[in-house]
C-alpha cells in the first residue's frame, strides 16, 4: 500500500510492523534506533539540563514540517530548544522496544491504547498523573482521559490528534435516493438492501490491506457486546470462542451479502473512491482515510458520516473508534521539568491547530480547539468525539501486535470468504490466542 498523503499515519507495511514491534524483549538494544538527539548523548539518566529531546515518528515531509512548526512556537514561548530525533515511521514502530530500554528521548511520539498500556506495564514510559491533575485535565474529555491511563489508573500519555471510525457516505446522493441514515442495525439492513436494488454497491469494502476490516469488527464487537467486553477481549481476558464473540460474527454475516464484489483483491482507497464517485453507498472507516480520498476527487465537501448503528439497546452507541496519536515521557528524562513544560505545550489548542493546518481531515485532541477554522467534516468529528461515552482505538492498536498480524488479520479474511463456519473460526481463533495472551 502507499503512504498516505502525511500526516496520516503509513500503511504501508503496517502488517510487518505489527509483527515486528514487540519481536525483541531481551534488556540489549540493538542497533538502529538512536535516542536522546541524533547525537545520542545525555540519553535519559536524569537531572542534566540543556534542550528537551523528542523522538518522533513524523517521517514524511509534511509531518515532519507541521511538527517543526509546533516546537518552534514551544521554543518561541517557553526559550527552550527543542532537539527532535527523527526515524523513518515503521522502524520506529518495529524498534520501539529497543528504543525504550536502551533510553529513550525526553518525550516520544507514541499512540493510545494497548501499545501505550503495555509500555506503561513494563515501567517503559513515565507516569505523568501530576501532570494531568495539575494541567491537561481540563483539555481532554474523560474518554480521552481513559485512553491515556494504563492498567494501573496512571497517565502516561498526551493525546494530539485523532480521527474518528463511522460509517461515511455522500449526503448529496442520499438526497437523490431518498435514503435516511438508519438509528438500528436491522434499518442498517434495510438501507443496504434499498441501495443493492438501486444498482449501487451498498458497502464498499477493500481489504487487501489486512487491517481495514479489522474496523468493522470493532464496530460490530462493542455494539453487540459493550465497551468493556471489547476491550477485555482486546486484552485476552475473554473467551474468543464464547457466545458473545460468536454472537458479533452472526451480526456481521448479515452484512457481507451487501459488500462488494471481491473486497479481498481490492485495496481501501479504490473502495473509497467508488463513495466518492457515487459507485458504492457507504462505508466503514475512518475520516482519515476516507476524507483523503474525497480531497483527491474533489468531493470532500460533500462527505458525511454517522455513528454505527444500535445493535444492543444495553449499549446503544456509547462507544465509538477514534485512533488517538499524541506523545509520552520517558520514566527518567534528562529534565523532567522541561519535558513536562513540552508536554504540556502539546496539550494545547494552540499546538495542535498549528499541526492541523495540513490535515483537513483529523482533529486535534483538546477541547479547546478552535472548531470555527475547522471544514465541516472536522466540525462534525469534533462534536462526535466529545459526546462519546468511551473511545476505542483501532484492533492493531488495542492488543498484541502479533495477535493482530498473524491470527486476526487472516481470521477475518477467512470469514468472509467462508462466513458460514462460524463455530469453527471461533475456535480456531480462541487456540491461537493462547500463545499470545495468558490468563
Amino acid at each position: 500500500m502507499n503512504r498516505l498523503t502525511p500526516p496520516f499515519e503509513s500503511m504501508l507495511g503496517r502488517r510487518a510492523a505489527l509483527k515486528g514491534l514487540f519481536a525483541t524483549v531481551g534488556l540489549a538494544a540493538l542497533p538502529g534506533l538512536a535516542a536522546c538527539g541524533d547525537s545520542g548523548s545525555g540519553c535519559g539518566g536524569g537531572g542534566s539540563t540543556g534542550p528537551v529531546t523528542l523522538g518522533s515518528n513524523y517521517s514524511d515531509d509534511v509531518p515532519k514540517s507541521a511538527l517543526a512548526e509546533v516546537m518552534k512556537g514551544f521554543t518561541d514561548s517557553q526559550k527552550l530548544q527543542v532537539n527532535v530525533n527523527t526515524k523513518d515511521h515503521e522502524a520506529f514502530q518495529q524498534q520501539i522496544n529497543n528504543y525504550l530500554q536502551g533510553g529513550p528521548d525526553d518525550v516520544w511520539s507514541w499512540f493510545a491504547g494497548f501499545r501505550l498500556r503495555f509500555f506503561a506495564s513494563k515501567q517503559l514510559a513515565g507516569d505523568i498523573s501530576d501532570l494531568w491533575s495539575s494541567s491537561l485535565s481540563s483539555n481532554y474529555t474523560q474518554a480521552q482521559k481513559e485512553a491515556s491511563t494504563g492498567d494501573d489508573g496512571k497517565q502516561y500519555f498526551v493525546p494530539f490528534y485523532s480521527y474518528p471510525w463511522a460509517v461515511f457516505y455522500r449526503p448529496s446522493i442520499w438526497q437523490q435516493k431518498g435514503y435516511a441514515v438508519p438509528k438500528s442495525f436491522d434499518e442498517f439492513i434495510t438501507l443496504a438492501g434499498k441501495m443493492k436494488g438501486d444498482g449501487l454497491s451498498p458497502l464498499a469494502a477493500g481489504q487487501q490491506n489486512g487491517w481495514p476490516q479489522l474496523g468493522t469488527f470493532d464496530q460490530i464487537n462493542f455494539r453487540t457486546n459493550g465497551y468493556d467486553f471489547h476491550v477485555n477481549l482486546m486484552a485476552g481476558k475473554e473467551d474468543w470462542a464464547g457466545a458473545k464473540v460468536k454472537a458479533t460474527f452472526d451480526n456481521w454475516k448479515r452484512l457481507l451479502e451487501f459488500y462488494q464484489p471481491n473486497s479481498l483483491g481490492r485495496q481501501w482507497q479504490d473502495a473509497a473512491q467508488s463513495v466518492a464517485k457515487g459507485e458504492a453507498g457507504m462505508m466503514v472507516i475512518g475520516s482519515q482515510q476516507i476524507g483523503q480520498q474525497f480531497k483527491l476527487a474533489n468531493v470532500l465537501d460533500d462527505l458525511d458520516f454517522f455513528a454505527f448503528p444500535e445493535i444492543n439497546s444495553q449499549f446503544g452507541q456509547d462507544t465509538i473508534e477514534a485512533p488517538i496519536d499524541g506523545f509520552c515521557m520517558a520514566p527518567k528524562p534528562r529534565d523532567k521539568a522541561n519535558a513536562e513544560k513540552l508536554l504540556s505545550y502539546i496539550s494545547t489548542a494552540q499546538a495542535q491547530q498549528t499541526y492541523l493546518k495540513s490535515d483537513p481531515t483529523s482533529i486535534a485532541a483538546s477541547n479547546k480547539a478552535d472548531s470555527s477554522s475547522y471544514n465541516k467534516l472536522q466540525q462534525k468529528c469534533v462534536k462526535f468525539v466529545n459526546d462519546a461515552k468511551h473511545i476505542t482505538q483501532f484492533l492493531d492498536r488495542d492488543t498484541d501486535p502479533g495477535f493482530a498480524s498473524e491470527v486476526a488479520i487472516n481470521s477475518v479474511n477467512d470469514f468472509i470468504k467462508n462466513p458460514n463456519d462460524i463455530d469453527g473460526l471461533v475456535k480456531k481463533i480462541a487456540g491461537q490466542a493462547k500463545q499470545y495472551f495468558q490468563k
